[in-house]
């Protein structure tokens, strides 16, 4: 099993910024990829970004240029991504959940941005 804690949503205004953070341990392994989807309310759950072992990265196409998602390898069992979101937007709202491929969902983090 694979177990992931996330942390940083919050409440913030239009145009601000947070960082979300997903640890993982438990049976991890160097080369899984890990990543973030989002769900809003009434919304299907969508791809936001992911990183693989390597540090390759790729993003929706609505946060591109405002979303950067970075891996910290170092420690031997445990690997954090975080996420700097900048420019936040009012539709950047929703439950942020990280995913450690191929199925291991985080329990959710709440962002919500105010205009």
């Amino acid at each position: 099993q694979v177990q992931l804690v996330e942390s940083g949503g919050g409440l913030v205004q239009a145009g601000n910024s947070l960082r979300l953070s997903c640890a993982a341990s438990g049976r991890t392994v160097s080369s899984a990829g890990m990543g973030w989807f989002r769900q809003a309310p009434g919304k299907e759950r969508e791809f936001v970004a992911a990183i693989t072992s390597g540090g390759s990265t790729l993003y929706g196409d609505a946060v591109k240029g405002r979303f950067t998602v970075t891996r910290d390898n170092t420690k031997s069992t445990n690997y954090t991504i975080s996420m700097q979101m900048t420019d936040l937007k009012p539709e950047d709202t929703a439950v942020y959940y990280c995913l450690y491929y191929p199925n291991y969902w985080g329990q959710g983090t709440q962002v919500t941005v105010s205009s």
